[in-house]
């Protein structure tokens, strides 16, 4: 059961870098085709914000991978709860808020997450 939520830990974190590169890298090249409800003209005039929004994303994916490295049992389930935590609160806002895919893709993952390190304590 441990072994399965740091795998999944592992793909969260893989998943919020590619969004970090995504928004802050490829926001007007690659964002149009991944996010087609949004009008192209969006895109530059929104690079900036997108920046900074990836940039937080950057920090989950950092505190995923810090928790997948700590050697204290105790604070490496206390650190992975706190990063899902947020991943979690982060995917159930933008799923009310934005599109209803984000909960699949970020909050769905981070609380089976959470499940599987709750269930393995």
């Amino acid at each position: 059961m441990v072994l399965l939520a740091r795998v999944l830990i592992g793909l969260i974190a893989a998943i919020h870098l590619y969004i970090l590169w995504l928004e802050m890298f490829a926001w007007t090249t690659r964002g149009p085709k991944v996010f087609r409800n949004f009008p192209p003209t969006l895109f530059p005039a929104t690079k900036t914000l997108a920046a900074n929004q990836g940039l937080y994303n950057g920090f989950l994916a950092a505190g995923l991978l810090w928790a997948l490295l700590i050697t204290a049992p105790v604070w490496q389930r206390y650190v992975a709860y706190f990063f899902l935590g947020c991943v979690a609160v982060a995917g159930l806002y933008g799923t009310i808020t934005a599109s209803r895919r984000i909960f699949w893709v970020q909050a769905a993952p981070a609380l089976l997450a959470l499940l599987l390190l709750a269930l393995a304590s």
